[in-house]
Parts: structure tokens; C-alpha cells; sequence
């Protein structure tokens, strides 16, 4: 049973355009002529331009992007351009809207979505194997250690964190009435003078930034209180997987080699955040180069990694990751979410990837 009611109208409308007009639609990447694969004389495969939209602004969390990009590996895989279009968002209505080809998006984000609107998304790959949500606090504040500590508390909670925040209290059996939740921006800064007790935020990001200041801080993360579930998930519409299944796929081929040179140098990474792709956001160095560094080391590999290679999603992963949703509600089936066969493929045609350890 679907209990839980997606506030997103434009994510509704949108939905019902794009089911409407399917047969109509198709992916902005593949205009000049569709899933083009590599011809019978070797002529290179030309996938046009695609459009990603990205789950945050271009700072270290994309440094496979932006290696991607920078050292042509999208190019490589056929593509005349690829737009990283920075967030905040949950991509699922530029996917819906055909704004957007891909998205770097979450599970709960995505999985409430296909649960409440029928929406014709599916989760191919992921960058985080544990996702990095957390609720900060000030150890000399709010000092937020366990769930139990966030009843009676003022959280801040961003506009499209909104159903992680709710996911996390139904996993731990509280009601939302027992918290104040606080609409906020992404600045930590409302946690830091005060104006609230705990902040939905990252641990590679707003957690770095905040203990930077000299605070001693205390961390409370999704994944390690009832909420394993992936992040920065690459999604895309159905549509999307039957029509444009090569060019999906050298994007992935794309990505899994971005992400390798990110693991195996986030501080390199950390830089062309700072250089080049986000150099007008002010970006402090230090944080920067932390946060590629917290990333590649804790959630981007893990065991499942090493065996299986970078953005895989183990069959046991996929069913934690609906099991977590379905604790806040969120009514999908492993099926529904997720479809791993094209970077089976992508790894199956390019087995020496696996190794992505230099």
C-alpha cells in the first residue's frame, strides 16, 4: 500500500506528459540517430549530446564527472558533449520532463516517485555504496548521538530532503510530530548560531565544513540507523533503457573510468572542483580535498566493489535498499527500482574494469 503522498505536482504533470507521449519522446542524447553502436568498418559509435543532471552543485561529490568530462572519456564513448547541470535536485522531474537524460539521485527520492506516481524511472549503477546522509549536531548542543536524541529537538531539513528526513524517522519509529522540523537551506550555518538542534546534511560536506570552524561535532548516519540504502544513484526512465540501451551504457563505461581516477586520486579530483568546474562557488581547499577523499575511501568502494567493480549493486544492497524504504512507507519491489542488466553488460564487454585499484 502507497502511504506516502509525493509533494512534487510538477512531478505528477510531468509524469502524466511523458506517459502520454512516449511513443514521441526521444533521448536529447541520441537525436542525430539514436543508438548508434560502432559500425561494421570501425567507425566510432555517435551518441550525440547528453544532459546529466547533477544531485548537488559542482563541487568534489563529482569528481568522476569531472574526469570524465576533462579527460575525455565521454568523448571516448561516443558522445559529442555530456551537460553536468548542477543541482540541488532529485533529478526526477527533469528526467520526467525530459529535461535531463540521466540524473545522480537517491533511492528514497526515486523509489517515492516510482511508488506514488507509477513513474517510469529505474536506478542502472550507483557512486555511493553507502549513502552519506547524516544528522549533525554540535556535541556541545543538540549532540545528536542516537535517533531517540532527535525527539523533542529542532532538525533543519532541506525542500528535497524532505522524504529521506521522514524515511529515517518511520525506520526508527518515530513520529514527526514528536520533532520540530525546521525548512532550511544547504548553509549549516542555522545549526552552527542556534536556530536548530540537528541538520540533514553529508558526511563529505556540510559535516567537514562545520568541524572546520572548529566545532566538535556529532554525527548520526542514515545508512548506519535502520537507512542502508544507495546514493547518487544513476537513474533513467524506461524509455530511456529500451530505446537508448547503447549509449546508457557508454555512459556508464564512461563513468566507471571517471570514478577510477577519482578513487585513485581524489586529491587530483578535489582540484578540478576547485580549478575549473566549480571555481566560482569559493570552495575552501582543504574541506574539498577531505570530502573527495572521505567519499572515495568510505562510500563510493566497499567489499562488493572489489569483487564486483565500481557502481555495482549487489542483489543484496538492491533488497536492503528496499527494505529501507519500505520502513518510511514507500511501497517498490527490487524490480521496480532497479535494473543492473546494462552494467552487467558494460562490465561483462570490458572485464579488465573491475580492477579499478591502481
Amino acid at each position: 500500500m502507497k502511504t506516502r503522498a509525493f509533494p512534487a505536482k510538477a512531478v505528477r504533470r510531468a509524469t502524466a506528459v511523458l506517459l502520454a507521449t512516449a511513443a514521441a519522446i526521444s533521448l536529447a542524447a541520441c537525436s542525430s540517430g539514436g543508438d548508434s553502436a560502432a559500425s561494421g568498418d570501425g567507425e566510432a559509435a555517435d551518441f550525440g549530446d547528453l544532459s546529466v543532471q547533477l544531485s548537488w552543485i559542482k563541487n568534489e561529490e563529482f569528481s568522476g564527472e569531472f574526469f570524465a568530462d576533462s579527460k575525455g572519456y565521454y568523448t571516448d564513448a561516443g558522445f559529442s558533449s555530456v551537460t553536468l547541470t548542477a543541482g540541488p535536485s532529485t533529478g526526477t522531474a527533469e528526467l520526467l520532463s525530459n529535461s535531463a537524460d540521466v540524473a545522480l539521485s537517491d533511492a528514497v527520492s526515486v523509489g517515492t516517485v516510482v511508488a506514488n506516481e507509477d513513474a517510469p524511472l529505474k536506478i542502472i549503477g550507483t557512486t555511493y555504496q553507502k549513502n552519506p546522509f547524516t544528522i549533525l549536531s554540535l556535541a556541545d548542543g543538540g549532540n545528536i548521538a542516537t535517533p531517540e536524541d532527535m525527539i523533542g529537538k529542532k532538525i533543519g531539513v532541506q525542500a528535497s530532503n524532505t522524504s529521506l528526513f521522514q524515511a529515517l524517522l518511520a525506520a526508527n519509529d518515530i513520529d514527526e510530530s514528536q520533532v520540530t522540523v525546521v525548512p532550511v537551506e544547504y548553509d549549516p550555518s542555522v545549526l552552527v548560531n542556534g536556530d536548530v538542534d540537528g541538520f540533514v546534511a553529508y558526511l563529505t560536506n556540510e559535516a567537514i565544513t562545520v568541524a572546520a570552524q572548529g566545532n566538535e561535532v556529532t554525527n548520526l548516519p542514515f545508512a548506519d540507523n535502520g537507512l542502508p540504502f544507495v546514493a547518487e544513484t544513476v537513474t533513467v526512465t524506461d524509455q530511456s533503457i529500451a530505446e537508448n540501451r547503447e549509449a546508457l551504457k557508454a555512459f556508464l563505461l564512461a563513468e566507471i573510468k571517471g570514478w577510477t581516477d577519482a578513487v585513485n586520486d581524489p586529491e587530483a579530483g578535489a582540484q578540478l572542483a576547485l580549478t575549473d568546474y566549480g571555481k566560482d562557488l569559493g570552495l575552501d581547499e582543504t574541506n574539498s580535498i577531505a570530502g573527495a577523499t572521505a567519499q572515495a575511501e568510505d562510500l563510493v568502494v566497499s567489499d562488493d566493489t572489489v569483487a564486483n567493480g565500481l557502481f555495482t549493486i549487489t542483489d543484496t544492497l538492491q533488497q536492503e535498499t528496499v527494505d529501507s524504504l519500505a520502513k518510511a512507507g514507500i511501497d517498490v519491489s527490487v524490480d521496480d527500482l532497479f535494473d543492473m542488466s546494462l552494467l552487467d553488460e558494460v562490465y561483462k564487454e570490458n572485464p579488465d574494469l573491475v580492477a579499478y585499484a591502481k
